[in-house]
């Protein structure tokens, strides 16, 4: 999104639900502070560091983790019709005149209703819109693993738990048609995160990284384009073009 947004291109990004089933540490909410209301300023104040011009809600519920009963209620974005929630998003798309959408893989990154739904409400509204350029975010898992393997060169602490979830995460590197570099980016990228101070800790895994190896996880953002074989070489660009407007006013 910032590397789009440097490049001069109008950058939207809609989420279905406002993240309230989260789990926050005790004590971090004000009184009388929920959490939805929290998370909506610390969704604000990435979107003003990554460039993005607009934000919208579908407007679901949180469905919770995968498994618990919250992704029985009726008003959870997990219980939604697809095909009136991918209207909702179409009708976006359509106001836009949207060039790419990018949405979640079939697993959601790793497995959470949401993330799911999130990739079968995508796919449906770029059909119901006519988006030519659709996209599928995800993780290089061979690269992401093979990072594993050296994490204690790297003085990286990990444990069981996380080298398990590695083992489902994202998909295949022969999947992938995409790759972009945002290594221009990773300082933003960083500062979004720590925005989101209720997801992401000062103490995370994540932000605990040295620079260097945050480079390494987060310096390139991976896809699939939908309807495309892979590559020989993995495309650097959403647009089917370059992605600066340098030359443009």
């Amino acid at each position: 999104m910032a590397r789009l947004a440097a490049g001069g291109h109008r950058v939207v990004l809609v989420t279905a639900t406002r993240g309230e089933l989260g789990e926050v540490p005790e004590g971090m909410l004000s009184p009388g502070e929920s959490l939805a209301d929290r998370r909506a300023v610390e969704l604000a104040a990435a979107c003003d560091v990554l460039g993005v011009a607009r934000h919208e809600y579908l407007g679901y519920r949180d469905s919770g983790m995968e498994g618990e009963p919250t992704n029985d209620d009726p008003s959870s974005f997990w219980q939604a019709d697809v095909d009136e929630a991918a209207k909702r998003l179409a009708s976006i798309l359509d106001e836009e005149r949207a060039d790419v959408l990018t949405a979640y893989d079939e697993h959601g990154g790793y497995g959470h209703p949401d993330h799911v739904q999130v990739h079968r409400v995508g796919l449906r509204a770029a059909e119901l819109a006519g988006t030519d350029r659709v996209f599928m975010a995800t993780v290089n898992r061979d690269y992401i693993l093979s990072l594993a393997e050296s994490a204690p060169e790297m003085g990286v602490a990990m444990t069981e738990e996380q080298r398990a979830m590695l083992q489902t995460l994202g998909v295949r590197a022969t999947r992938i048609t995409t790759a972009l570099d945002v290594t221009q980016f990773l300082d933003r990228k960083r500062r979004a995160m720590e925005v989101h101070a209720t997801q992401i800790s000062d103490t995370s895994f994540f932000l605990q990284m040295p620079d260097d190896v945050f480079g390494l996880v987060w310096g390139t953002e991976w896809y699939i384009r939908v309807g495309a074989e892979p590559p020989e070489h993995l495309e650097d660009t959403l647009l089917g073009r370059e992605d600066s407007r340098s030359d443009e006013v």
